[in-house]
Parts: C-alpha cells; sequence; structure tokens
C-alpha cells in the first residue's frame, strides 16, 4: 500500500466534494458534475490500492 497514493485519492475526494458544493451554491452545473467526476475518481484510486493491498497479503 502506497500512503502517498491513499493520500492523493483523499485529496482529490475532498477537492471533489468542495467543488460540487461550489457547484450547489453558484448554481452551476459544471462544477458540480467535475466535482463528482472527481469523487469517482477517488474511489476508483482507493480500490487499486485495496487490490494491490490483497496481492502483496498473498503473495507474503
Amino acid at each position: 500500500m502506497s500512503i502517498e497514493d491513499r493520500a492523493k485519492a483523499t485529496g482529490k475526494n475532498i477537492e471533489g466534494k468542495a467543488q460540487e458544493a461550489l457547484g450547489n451554491v453558484t448554481g452551476d452545473p459544471e462544477d458540480k458534475a467535475e466535482g463528482k467526476a472527481k469523487q469517482a475518481e477517488s474511489e476508483v484510486r482507493h480500490g487499486v490500492e485495496d487490490v494491490k493491498d490483497s496481492v502483496k497479503k498473498k503473495l507474503d
């Protein structure tokens, strides 16, 4: 597991939530959509790290 990769994914999730909230406040659907996309990207990154952890445990 890469702590750095997980931290980046968490940062991307926070960034996405903030952008989505900004879109809600300003009524900008583009900001809302981009924010949700960043959150989805974060979930994928966390999933990749989970798979890496699982493979590493099986190899050890």
